[in-house]
């Protein structure tokens, strides 16, 4: 159960997410592929109405604090630029991208940024969630799957040789 929790836990953490959630889950713990894809998915979901809501007020109001204006001023950026890059190459197609920036695992383009650029750009609340989750959903896939074809190929290539 405590593995449950803590891979519920990781995919909740910014920049980590159900990217290295999964993989954790599957590989190092060795839970349950659809049960582990439930927890991954739900912790990954959890903070998405918090962050939309609230984040970019929090970090405007923290950007000139003394301690914290630094980490604050990187994620403002960081979601704006996301935000800027999303307007700029896809145009009237906004949501089909923010599927694909949360959709496609690469490092920092998860729920936590792409929630961050749709409440920085304005987007409907209700059409984001429902993107975000497919694209959580569909890295999801992804991230597990990958593994066991790298190790599936890699275990090939060795059988050859």
């Amino acid at each position: 159960m405590i593995h449950y929790l803590i891979v519920f836990l990781i995919s909740m953490v910014p920049l980590i997410e159900l990217r290295g959630a999964i993989p954790w889950a599957l590989y190092e713990y060795n839970l349950p592929v659809l049960q582990s894809y439930i927890i991954c998915i739900i912790g990954n979901m959890l903070p998405v109405p918090f962050i939309f809501f609230f984040a970019h007020k929090v970090l405007l109001w923290g950007k000139d604090k003394k301690y914290i204006g630094k980490f604050f001023t990187f994620c403002l950026e960081k979601g704006h630029k996301g935000g800027e890059k999303l307007k700029n190459t896809t145009g009237d197609k906004l949501y089909l991208a923010l599927f694909l920036f949360v959709g496609i695992p690469v490092p920092g383009t998860g729920a936590w940024t792409g929630t961050l650029a749709a409440s920085i750009l304005d987007l409907d609340f209700k059409k984001s969630v429902i993107v975000i989750i497919l694209g959580v959903i569909s890295a999801g896939i992804i991230m597990g799957t990958l593994p066991w074809i790298i190790i599936t190929a890699k275990d090939f290539i060795a059988m050859l040789f």
